[in-house]
């Protein structure tokens, strides 16, 4: 049996995650719609043996306050569309998957069930959907909705969508096409399915007009950690990226989400769990803080306060003195959201100001942040990898192309000198890689147990 080994995904806007990433010296900012660039990155990516590139995605702009947008996070919500662009990475790749985010909410399931299918026959079998609900209420203004759907209707639209979208990838059995010259047959008539599906929220009749993709389904993603977004991972994911900060939260979400795929008749291995990291790191425990620090100096306080405001679902810390202890909040000024109740969390932990959190949160909005040399960094990991907090890690470089590239440089090595990750690509598609089976077509399954029934 093949020994555990750590998974890596590269979260890589181009623009750099941090919020004020883009303003250091060696970012490229104005480089993030230039395809040779962002070809530039993937590279990189596939030279760190990277199971897939991860990109993040809006349907609105993330405008805020008229200081924010002036001043800028460095992510606004403006770019490319994610299957567009990794239908052109991947022409300049050859192991690279790629994770695209579309919407449950706001797209249709038959146009992105053929986008996906189309990338992944693109790709050769590299294509994954990370399914959001999209929490933006921005959204709502740029689709003719007078308001955006409460978390219940979007989770409960996003289960029936992700169900026709799987009837859709089978609408053709993999065998399907024969292309026969001699008789003029260009496919077998009883191996095309239509899903004739008729729901609460989706009706789709006809099959797709796309063969079934080569992974048969391309990877599902997903990032919910409310109750409702662990019970879709559950049923569905096949790769979660989730945010945690210490080993026991990590390992609470791990042990859970896990246990939930039973029920749905699945086994644990069949979810590889990926909690995002964001990690400074050199030679020296010194450097790596110097890195830390400056990064952290180019932030803006209004912008530090836009991120916590963005991030926290609305709470307004403008009031309140930066320098302060952070302050105690009434319960009419904060909803309660898990990533709001996160950070509300870390600053009780460290006694942390405000500025000291929008800080510490500017790196990774909210997720895991690593500072030290490669031995440092990779003894948490390995920790986190051991202990059922982690099937691997979500990456998240605080400035590209340098964070990437030091990853790549400082961190890869140092895992494979461990025997924790790979030293080549075990297989040509994104699932033989994450070690995902292949799912067989449903109908195909249904034909036979019915057959084993009769």
């Amino acid at each position: 049996m093949a020994k555990r080994q750590i998974k890596l995904g590269a979260f890589i806007p181009a623009t750099a995650q941090h919020a004020a990433g883009w303003r250091h010296p060696e970012s490229r900012p104005q480089d993030h719609l230039n395809i040779d660039y962002i070809i530039e990155l993937a590279k990189t990516a596939e030279r760190g043996l990277f199971d897939a590139y991860f990109l993040a995605d809006g349907l609105s702009v993330r405008w805020g306050s008229a200081v924010e947008g002036q001043l800028g996070l460095g992510d606004k919500g403006v770019g490319f569309e994610p299957v567009t662009l990794f239908a052109a990475l991947s022409v300049a790749t050859k192991n690279l998957g790629f994770i695209a985010t579309a919407s449950t909410t706001y797209e249709d399931p038959y146009i992105l069930a053929r986008k996906f299918a189309s990338l992944d026959h693109i790709s050769k079998g590299r294509a994954a959907w990370n399914v959001v609900t999209t929490a933006s209420a921005d959204t709502a203004r740029n689709f003719g909705l007078e308001q955006h759907p409460e978390p219940k209707v979007r989770y409960e639209r996003a289960d029936e969508f992700i169900e026709v979208t799987q009837k859709l990838w089978d609408s053709w059995e993999d065998d399907a096409f024969i292309y026969n010259k001699e008789t003029g047959q260009f496919f077998q008539a009883d191996k095309v399915h239509e899903p004739l599906h008729k729901g609460k929220h989706f009706n789709v009749q006809g099959p797709l007009n796309v063969s079934r993709p080569p992974q048969g389904y391309p990877v599902i993603v997903q990032a919910g950690q409310s109750e409702n977004g662990r019970e879709l991972a559950g049923k569905y994911a096949e790769v979660i990226f989730t945010a945690q900060q210490t080993l026991e939260d990590a390992q609470e979400f791990y042990r859970d989400v896990k246990s939930r795929l039973l029920k749905y008749g699945r086994h644990p291995d069949d979810l590889k769990i990926m909690p995002g990291v964001s990690i400074f790191v050199a030679k020296t425990e010194e450097e790596a803080k110097e890195k830390y620090d400056f990064l952290n100096s180019l932030i803006h306080p209004k912008v530090g306060l836009a991120l916590l405001s963005g991030l926290s679902g609305g709470i307004n810390l403008e009031k309140y003195d930066l320098d302060a202890p952070f302050p105690k909040l009434e319960d009419t000024d904060i909803n309660f959201s898990s990533r709001q109740q996160m950070m509300i969390d870390i600053a009780r932990k460290h006694n942390f100001s405000i500025r000291q959190l929008y800080q510490y949160i500017a790196s990774a909005r909210g997720h895991w942040t690593l500072v030290g040399t490669p031995e440092q960094v990779v003894d948490q990991l390995q920790q986190w990898f051991e202990n059922e907090a982690a099937d691997g890690f979500n990456v998240l470089p605080p400035t590209t192309p340098a964070g990437l590239n030091d990853f790549v440089d400082f961190i890869v090595p140092e895992l494979q000198r461990r025997g924790l990750f790979r030293t080549e690509y075990e297989g040509k598609t994104l699932r033989e890689n994450l070690g995902l089976k292949r799912p067989e077509n449903q109908y195909v399954t249904e034909s036979k147990l019915n057959k084993a029934a009769s």
